[in-house]
């Protein structure tokens, strides 16, 4: 468990852009700041953080909340491994009682995981470093591939020893389940059969771009034809390849300060340009480029240079990549390597300085590398001319920004030789084509859906008819709670008394016995309540830094949407106040309003039961109901009177 104080000084460190911008990049707007959502797909940024609040909060998606809760929606972590990686990142320490057995069988199926994957990291590096078989064997290999110690380090290189199962044998000795061992794929069992997955192979450990541990590349030492060279980690509830790239972890940074991505295959190719001082450099790790892999780069930098194989494979699989890069909006180029040439073995040939010449000399463009690698065999044929031009224009017709793609057009134009309007309307023939084929895609799959058989209708969830007053009472409460607006005056003793929006707020509720039918609402009331004479209390802090992830993403909410002024206090050229100097009108009658609403929904439950009571000749039941509307018609009359006008629409 950690401690009340311990978790209030990690509260108090973690600086919401600090935090964040480890995995967004942001950019100064005014006060806030700014970047691409990392929980949904957006190519237009809805992100906002403000550093003021101490919150971040997506106009897109709907997410918001502190530090804690932004670790705890991306890592998928709990609310105290959420505080551990604050204070792992903000050099905070953390005491703790000794988990119990139990304690630790209550951790998640995912935590498990990466708990086991944190422990078989730790145990494949001190086995490279301090185990003989691993100096002998694993150590020699990574010394003679070039690779220096400071890499083996920072990559946290390993060595799993050679054997049937001693890595299984040692992590079961230290109080790991077979479960999970078998769940990351570090053990394979069949019956009664059990083998270490990597046994003799150099260990290259998958990281998140959070630094954790989530999978493993292992790199056989044989010359065995029949052994595959790399063997990875299989799919797991913590590891999905298509949404990982090698190197992540430790190139974020740098992605975000150059501005730019080197996107290679191999995890060798990432060490090698880090050792040649390019640390902004990720690896697909052998797999087809997808799209989630794409997307992740795009949260760091919009900037990719496609740096693949010098030979027929490579360069069939940059030009697969060019398109998906393009379609996200991306602006991409490519390096060509010499002919037989990867990125380890040609970033090992030369020095620091010498890559950087080759890098600035030979990056180019998507059409550049298109028009150079076909033009030689395609000059004196008109047909294959053509071919290389549809594919180009094909390339260009997925960008999504109308200027760059008009830019490349261009480009298009004078290398190719061909009238920019036919390129225009080339692509516009391709881009109705595509909205054909999409149309009809949607028209089949209604069809099918049409076709399959009904369901039965999923209940509806209960709707809070008075949302949009909670919402605004408790946005005025955390704002104004300690303020002091109403003066009033006690009938009997003739004295003047001066209430703080929270006292008046509050004791009008109580007064009237109005409790909200939303759980996170009656929470943040009754906290409020618990508080009322606590001069240190902050509501935005308290409920924005608030343990329960649903009461500070409310909260977070609250605080971050923009107050809009009502047309009544604003008129053409008129002087316009500011909400503060109007409490002493807003809140009155945003109170009363709300009780108008309750009141409301009142009378339309009693109109319910005057029909259900005359269907049923229930006379007693009809003279009650009768009596309570109108009463309530009564109240109904006093409050609109003293409205005069509507505060929320």
């Amino acid at each position: 468990m950690i401690d009340q104080a311990t978790i209030e000084r990690i509260i108090d460190a973690a600086n919401i852009s600090d935090v964040v911008s480890e995995f967004v990049t942001l950019k100064k707007r005014g006060v806030n700041q700014l970047g691409l959502c990392p929980f949904h797909n957006e190519k237009t940024p809805s992100f906002t953080v403000s550093p003021a609040k101490g919150i971040f909060k997506c106009f897109g998606c709907g997410k918001g909340g502190n530090a804690v809760n932004f670790i705890m929606e991306l890592e998928q972590l709990s609310y105290p491994d959420a505080l551990r990686w604050l204070a792992k990142k903000f050099h905070i320490e953390i005491e703790e009682k000794e988990e119990s057995q139990q304690e630790k069988a209550l951790k998640d199926e995912r935590e498990s995981m990466m708990i086991v994957s944190a422990f078989a990291q730790k145990y494949f590096s001190r086995f490279l470093l301090k185990e003989n078989e691993g100096r002998t064997i694993g150590l020699s290999y990574i010394r003679e591939r070039g690779i220096r110690d400071d890499m083996i380090t920072k990559f946290e290189l390993g060595y799993c020893p050679d054997g049937k199962d001693t890595f299984t044998q040692a992590a079961q000795r230290e109080g790991y389940k077979m479960e999970f061992l078998e769940k990351t794929g570090l053990t394979i069992r069949r019956d009664d059969w059990i083998r270490d997955r990597f046994g003799g192979r150099v260990i290259f450990p998958v990281h998140n771009v959070a630094g954790r541990v989530i999978a493993f590349g292992g790199r056989t030492l044989t010359n065995d034809k029949k052994v595959a060279k790399y063997l990875n980690s299989p799919e797991s509830e913590i590891y999905h390849k298509g949404r990982t790239l090698y190197g992540i972890y430790q190139a974020k940074r740098q992605m975000t300060n150059q501005d730019k991505c080197y996107l290679v295959e191999g995890y060798t190719d990432v060490l090698s340009f880090h050792m040649a001082g390019i640390e902004n450099v990720v690896a697909s790790s052998g797999t087809s480029l997808t799209i989630d892999q794409i997307r992740l780069i795009r949260r760091f930098t919009p900037n990719i240079t496609i740096v693949y194989d010098g030979d027929d494979a490579g360069i069939k699989a940059s030009l697969r990549g060019i398109d998906m890069v393009l379609e996200e909006g991306i602006n991409v180029k490519v390096l060509p390597l010499p002919r037989g040439e990867d990125p380890d073995t040609f970033a090992r040939s030369m020095s620091a300085s010498q890559l950087a010449e080759y890098i600035k000399a030979n990056e180019t463009d998507f059409i550049k590398f298109k028009t150079q690698l076909l033009m030689g065999t395609v000059e004196n044929d008109p047909v294959s001319k053509a071919r290389l031009i549809n594919d180009i224009v094909r390339s260009i017709s997925v960008i999504p920004d109308n200027i760059t793609r008009t830019v490349y057009i261009k480009e298009c134009s004078r290398l190719m030789d061909v009238q920019e309007e036919i390129l225009y309307t080339e692509i516009r023939k391709i881009q109705n084509k595509q909205s054909e084929d999409q149309t009809r895609k949607d028209i089949q799959a209604l069809q099918i859906q049409a076709a399959k058989p009904k369901e039965q209708p999923v209940a509806k969830k209960s709707v809070n008819p008075f949302e949009t007053e909670e919402r605004e009472i408790l946005r005025l409460l955390m704002k104004y709670f300690h303020q002091e607006v109403f003066e009033i005056m006690d009938e009997e003793t003739q004295q003047t008394h001066i209430y703080t929006v929270g006292v008046y707020v509050l004791s009008e509720l109580q007064n009237d016995g109005l409790v909200s039918v939303n759980p996170v609402v009656r929470a943040m009331i009754e906290a409020m309540e618990e508080n009322i004479d606590n001069k240190e209390f902050d509501p935005i802090k308290y409920f924005a830094q608030h343990p329960d992830m649903e009461i500070s993403q409310y909260a977070s909410n609250l605080i971050a949407e923009k107050y809009i002024e009502s047309k009544r206090w604003s008129k053409s050229g008129a002087f316009i106040e500011t909400e503060s100097e109007l409490l002493y009108a807003l809140v009155p009658k945003l109170i009363q309003e709300y009780k108008l609403k309750n009141v409301k929904v009142l009378l339309r439950k009693i109109e319910h039961e005057i029909n259900e009571a005359n269907k049923n000749n229930d006379t007693e039941k009809l003279m009650e109901c009768m009596t309570q509307f109108q009463n309530l018609k009564k109240v109904m009359k006093a409050l609109s009177e003293q409205l005069g006008f509507r505060t929320i629409s």
